[in-house]
């Protein structure tokens, strides 16, 4: 695999990171975690007993939002991407989040192209996220995952974060 670099992402990458963003969750609809379907960017019902999620119709408008929000408020949130060449191989978005008694840290998004993975891309990205997030002073430091997204959470495993909770919906 060619050499890449991690950068901060800004404004004019919104439009490819939506589209590496929704190719992903179109292909792989077990990354969708309760936070898309809060935001309006994925949307689940249950079928048989079973959870079933899918990309939102107005996916692309509303993670717009939610990107340019991040990638302009540099005080609580850090995206970055993983550059090959001219070429954005993934990206990261990382929030400080203030909701709580002390302000923790979530890892949102870790999505590397399939193309480009097993080079220790996603391993620098997230690495990035939390080294930003520590030099804000932030201990605690959680992510999400969709419930059926396993190699995912065999790869945080890996990389130190345990399971604390489990989310549920009302059907």
């Amino acid at each position: 695999m060619k050499s890449f670099e991690i950068q901060s992402a800004n404004t004019g990458d919104e439009n490819i990171l939506c589209d590496i963003f929704l190719s992903h969750i179109n292909a792989h609809k077990e990354y969708i975690s309760h936070g898309e379907i809060q935001m309006g960017v994925g949307e689940g019902e249950f079928i048989d007993g079973v959870f079933v999620t899918r990309p939102a119709p107005d996916a692309r408008d509303y993670w717009m939002k939610y990107i340019h929000g991040n990638i302009t408020e540099h005080d609580r949130a850090a995206v970055y991407k993983a550059v090959i060449g001219e070429e954005i191989a993934g990206f990261c978005v990382a929030e400080i989040m203030e909701d709580g008694a002390e302000p923790f840290g979530m890892v949102c998004d870790v999505l590397v192209r399939e193309s480009f993975r097993t080079g220790g891309i996603g391993t620098a990205l997230l690495d990035t996220a939390i080294s930003w997030l520590r030099s804000k002073g932030i201990k605690d430091i959680y992510l999400e995952s969709g419930q059926n997204n396993h190699s995912a959470h065999e790869y945080f495993i890996r990389r130190g974060f345990r399971k604390v909770s489990e989310i549920y919906k009302l059907a």
